[in-house]
């Protein structure tokens, strides 16, 4: 599976305002603090949380994504639905403007916004997956490079496959349950810098012994 990261780059100093490439496309969305757009990325509709990071290539519409979501490169959340039980799909029928037929239909898209992707938080989703409208992915979630997630994904569930199926938990179910009791995204900036060495160092199980409540 693919994070995105890489290493060899440069690093950016990342803050309260978002981080959006000149060749990205942002627009009617909300960004958090520390977030990364990167390039020729597509935003749109959409809020993305504190820390979340979405790589070159991908496309986002019509979604609600987490804090600390890593997104990786050439993924699509949310594509577009066709209306398959009209006569014709071709979007013809909705984006008639630009074929000389007459004004688009605003209901037709007010539809695909009955759909919306929600992300939970410290997600990650590999290269080239895409995630299908209506679908909701769980806290911690993994899904898999290349994977086609068409139904809801449980917390801290890793997914591959097209479709995509479930192939493991992450953690114990006790882990998860301490894991989402404590809530360690919604730590100030300040408590995460403070903790930094524990995220690195300890296991899991160790972590939460040492603050889950």
């Amino acid at each position: 599976m693919e994070g995105g990261s890489n290493h060899a780059k440069p690093k950016k100093r990342l803050g309260e305002i978002a981080h959006v490439h000149p060749s990205a496309k942002v627009r009617d969305s909300r960004l958090g603090a520390y977030v990364e757009v990167g390039e020729r990325t597509n935003v749109i509709e959409s809020e993305i949380g504190d820390y979340s990071y979405v790589v070159n290539d991908s496309d986002i519409i019509y979604s609600q994504i987490g804090k600390f979501v890593s997104i990786a490169a050439n993924v699509r959340i949310n594509p577009g639905n066709h209306p398959m039980a009209r006569a014709s799909q071709h979007h013809f029928q909705y984006r008639s403007q630009q074929f000389g037929l007459g004004d688009d239909d605003e209901t037709f898209f007010d539809w695909r916004r009955g759909f919306p992707v929600s992300i939970g938080h410290d997600s990650w989703i590999g290269h080239g997956a895409i995630v299908m409208p209506g679908v909701r992915i769980g806290i911690g979630a993994v899904i898999g490079s290349g994977a086609v997630v068409t139904k809801d994904v449980a917390d801290y569930t890793i997914m591959a496959g097209v479709p995509a199926k479930p192939l493991r938990p992450r953690f114990p179910a006790d882990i998860q349950e301490k894991l989402k009791a404590m809530a360690w995204w919604d730590w100030p900036h300040a408590l995460l810098k403070e903790r930094l060495e524990d995220f690195r160092q300890l296991a899991t199980s160790d972590f939460c012994a040492k603050y889950a409540a």
